[in-house]
Order: structure tokens, then sequence, then C-alpha cells
């Protein structure tokens, strides 16, 4: 059997498997329910269904049964197999352990800011700003509820997470503008043709 590509959907779809056989509509509605959408995206259904697909021609889950209730849409329930508790299991040890590359579209758009202006880019980090601390509110918002139903810590680490890590760029953001704003960072075409002509010189030189 093929060595399965792991991802945060795959890995939930093992976990609530390994809680009880379900059919996928549950699987979305336990995620939403438990508010784990934060760190898990069910948002397209699609998604859903192909990584199911794919666990299932891996071996990793297997069909409990299909059927019908009532004058509802037929419905499959899976189950998880042996292969797939154990894969389970070394996902969450090395998710847990190392560090995985990931490419998130935010760090990318940093790395090409010369394409718009200072001020295009001051723009559109306020509103960027203005997003992270909606996100934070509705996060703590979340938490509190959390509290007020006296549900243990161990059931809302990740959205914890999720916080530090918006606030962490949150700051960082803010940081930025404020450089963007007092000029201490900013470009101008003729700036970059001369950064550019000076690292070519630069690289020629290195290389000969």
């Amino acid at each position: 059997m093929a060595t399965q590509r792991r991802s945060p959907l795959a890995l939930a779809v093992l976990a609530l498997l390994v809680e009880a056989p379900m059919h996928p509509y549950r699987m979305q509605q336990l995620i939403k329910q438990r508010h784990k959408g934060d760190v898990i995206n069910v948002r397209q259904r699609t998604s859903l269904y192909q990584t199911i697909d794919r666990l299932l021609r891996g071996g990793l889950i297997d069909i409990r049964e299909t059927g019908r209730d009532g004058n509802a849409p037929e419905r499959t329930v899976y189950e998880v197999t042996e292969s797939g508790r154990d894969t389970c299991r070394i996902w969450m040890r090395e998710m847990l352990s190392a560090p995985g590359r990931e490419f998130p579209e935010f760090p990318a758009a940093i790395a090409f800011l010369p394409l718009l202006s200072p001020d295009d880019v001051r723009r559109q980090l306020d509103m960027r700003i203005v997003a992270i601390e909606a996100e934070i509110v509705r996060i703590d918002t979340g938490m509190r509820a959390a509290k007020d139903i006296v549900l243990p810590r161990l059931f809302s680490l990740e959205s914890e997470y999720v916080r530090a890590m918006l606030t962490a760029e949150l700051e960082w953001v803010r940081g930025v503008v404020d450089d963007l704003s007092q000029g201490t960072i900013t470009w101008s075409p003729e700036w970059l043709h001369e950064v550019s002509e000076h690292f070519s010189k630069a690289g020629t030189f290195a290389r000969s």
C-alpha cells in the first residue's frame, strides 16, 4: 500500500472515525459543532469527499454500510481500519513533534511587495489589521463560551494556539505598517532598478 499523504482534514476524518463509524455529513457537523473550523477547513464538502475517497483507496477507512433514513438521501457510513488507526497515531506524533514546511499565501505576498506601491501595501495591511482584530474577538467570544460551560481546556487548546499566532502576526503587521508610514521601509521603481543592478553585478562577480 502506498504511503498516504497526510493533511489536517485527513487527520480529522480518521480521528472522528476512531470515535465511531459515521457518514460524511456527520463528520462535517461535528467539526463545526466542536469549533474545529479554525484549524480544519470543511467549508467545501467536495474536499471532504475527496479526502474520504483517498483514505478509502488507501485502505485507511472502509465502508461500514450504505442506507437511507426515511426520505433522506442515501448515506454511506464509514469506519476506520486498523491501518487507519495506526496511521492516525503516526500522523499525530509527526505533526506534534516536527514543524512542517507550509506555504501560506500571506508570506508569499510579502515576498513580492515591490509589485505594489508602499502606500498601496500600507492600505492593504491596514485592512488586514482590522480583519485580524475581528478574528481575535471572535475567538475570544468562543473561548469565553467554552469557559462558561466549563469545557476542559484540552478541547480548546487549538483555539489558544490560533489566537497566539494571530496576536504575534498582528504585532508584526502593525510594526511594518508603522515603518511604511514613517518611510523607514519604502521603495520606488528607480530604487528597485538600482538594487537590481547592484545585486546582478554582485552575482556576476561571485560566479566569475
